[in-house]
């Protein structure tokens, strides 16, 4: 594999807005283990095995979640995931996939159940943010250790 470009040198502007949005990110409520389970199931939806591969790790270093990491592509069959998780995962891959369907009503429904706007909002940046994150490493040709 060959990365395309490093973007971080050829247009650092982009890298450093890409990391303001990321520490606006970082800055929320979520529960950490939620929002790496986001970023990893977003990562595996957008083929981004760049991320994957840092998110996976994340997520391990917060303790022992290989099952999660595991199932986490089955998360409607796997019954680990708590219902928070559910909706948050839903919703993600609603937003996700925006242009199949957009975020319909149950889903929506079923989020707010678990989460108040405030928090739904930073769901919604969470989500946001690792679609942008996946799409710049594809494009680019990001994957595991080249940055190393």
């Amino acid at each position: 594999m060959k990365l395309r470009l490093n973007y971080r040198t050829t247009s650092p502007h982009v890298f450093q807005a890409m990391m303001n949005l990321q520490k606006a990110d970082s800055s929320s409520a979520i529960d950490p283990v939620l929002h790496e389970l986001i970023k990893i199931r977003v990562s595996q939806i957008n083929g981004c095995a760049f991320c994957l591969d840092m998110h996976a790790k994340d997520l391990l270093k917060l303790g022992e979640y290989q099952d999660h990491i595991l199932l986490l592509s089955a998360w409607r069959e796997a019954p680990i995931f708590t219902e928070t998780e559910r909706a948050a995962l839903e919703l993600a891959e609603a937003v996700t996939r925006i242009s199949e369907k957009g975020v319909p009503d149950a889903v929506y429904e079923h989020a707010r159940e678990y989460f108040d706007e405030k928090e739904f909002m930073e769901l919604i940046l969470a989500i946001n943010t690792i679609n942008s994150w996946n799409r710049i490493a594809i494009s680019t040709g990001m994957f595991p250790g080249c940055f190393a």
